[in-house]
């Protein structure tokens, strides 16, 4: 018999069987469930037709006032006062209003809630971000998030797996956005449906957490129901300052069965933008030197983490925002826009042009600020650039790193930082 994946190790501790194989039907308990405002109101009501008159552990459950921040119109703030009034009857404690919210996928490895080992569960695709961290995470629809908050329990057909190798370091000015879009150009959208992303090899472990992170965030992008490194010393670090908890550490198996093996030089990947309408269009951002631009945002629950500020200061480094483009910066958690203070990052964002905004996912979903209006084209750092996603239907979307944002910021076209170095 073949070893076993990350993905076929965790589900099997999670389901409590001694071997899940992929294409196993198995119900699973659930670790730690996760909800956001616009979501919430549509779980509730899909328990109450359940006939589910509480949640199963209301201490696994939290819920994150994220999405539309502050309230965008009247329909927004009842979903904001639902979720609250949703949270306060079940006694969910951990209820992240506005102001002390960040955007979920950001903030929820702030709480020390998820651990390695776990099964993650959210009302939101891009809850395979938590995979980083050595647990399964994946996203799912209100019905099944009701089953979840009613019986602590969900069932999962486990996975295939594909495995990426990566080798080398990253070069200067390029991170895991780029490795994520670098892997979208060779899978595409449809190229992992259904299958786990498990990423591995000597280059994984050089990896910082932040770029672990993007690139589970963005294993969804290619349809992937998860995406999951070993949790390795940096991992083990991360979570144990924030958590008790006992992590449950799993390393694949040297036979373990692969759907597919990809091999990666990291050292080789240029910085990358996908172009409209798609995250898998993807070139070197030499390509697009000619494309001229109306916005450029930073932040998203892929890109708004301090190392993303970081990077995206340290190209900037004084200089001015070009006089036609709007920059807008949203950090992903309140800890990250503390830190952006402490460091002077936030003070040096605002003296070069740009504006600073709340901790949301905002335009990456059509929603304040930063929503394009007709034939207005931008660079964002989020996941997704579908047609009419952030705004006008004419409107275009590039994505790219924080470094590409930066440099594009300062020349009006989208450019690849190595070209401002220094």
């Amino acid at each position: 018999m073949a070893g076993a994946t990350l993905a076929e190790k965790l589900i099997s501790r999670i389901a409590g069987v001694d071997r899940a194989r992929a294409g196993d039907h198995l119900w699973c308990k659930v670790d730690v469930a996760l909800l956001t405002d616009p979501t919430t109101p549509q779980v509730g009501a899909a328990m109450a037709r359940l006939g589910a008159e509480k949640v199963f552990d209301p201490a696994k459950v939290v819920i994150f006032h994220d999405h539309f921040v502050p309230a965008k119109d009247v329909k927004s703030a009842g979903l904001a006062r639902a979720s609250k009034e949703f949270a306060r009857e079940h006694g969910i404690e951990k209820f992240f209003e506005v102001g002390r919210a960040g955007i979920c996928h950001v903030a929820l490895p702030e709480t020390g809630m998820v651990v390695p080992g776990d099964l993650v569960v959210g009302a939101d695709s891009h809850t395979t971000t938590h995979g980083a961290l050595g647990a399964f995470a994946t996203g799912m629809g209100a019905t099944d998030m009701a089953a979840v908050l009613a019986t602590g329990k969900t069932w999962l057909m486990v996975p295939e797996t594909i495995r990426v190798d990566l080798k080398g370091a990253l070069d200067k000015y390029v991170c895991g956005k780029d490795v994520a879009l670098a892997l979208l150009k060779e899978l595409g959208v449809r190229g992992a449906i259904y299958k786990a992303l498990e990423f591995g090899g000597p280059g994984a472990g050089d990896l910082e957490l932040a770029d672990r992170f993007t690139m589970c965030n963005m294993a969804v992008e290619a349809g992937a129901k998860a995406g999951i490194f070993k949790a390795d010393e940096k991992v083990l670090d991360y979570v144990g300052s924030r958590t008790d908890r006992e992590p449950v550490v799993f390393e694949p198996d040297p036979d373990a069965e692969y759907r597919r093996c990809i091999e990666m030089d990291v050292s080789k990947v240029e910085p990358m933008v996908a172009a409209p309408h798609s995250p898998d269009n993807v070139s070197p951002a030499s390509v697009f030197s000619d494309v001229a631009v109306d916005q450029v945002l930073i932040g998203s629950c892929t890109n708004g983490r301090i190392e993303d500020f970081r990077a995206f200061a340290e190209i900037m480094n004084g200089r001015k925002v070009h006089p036609d483009v709007r920059l807008i910066a949203l950090p992903g958690s309140p800890s990250v826009l503390e830190q952006m203070i402490a460091e002077g990052i936030a003070a040096s964002l605002v003296q070069s042009g740009g504006v600073l905004g709340p901790c949301t996912c905002g335009p990456c979903i059509g929603s304040p600020p930063g929503v394009l209006g007709e034939s207005e084209v931008a660079l964002f750092t989020t996941n997704r650039n579908f047609q009419g996603r952030s705004g006008a239907r004419s409107s275009r979307v590039y994505l790219a790193s924080p470094a590409v944002a930066a440099a594009t910021a300062i020349t009006g076209r989208i450019t690849d930082p190595r070209n401002l170095a220094g």
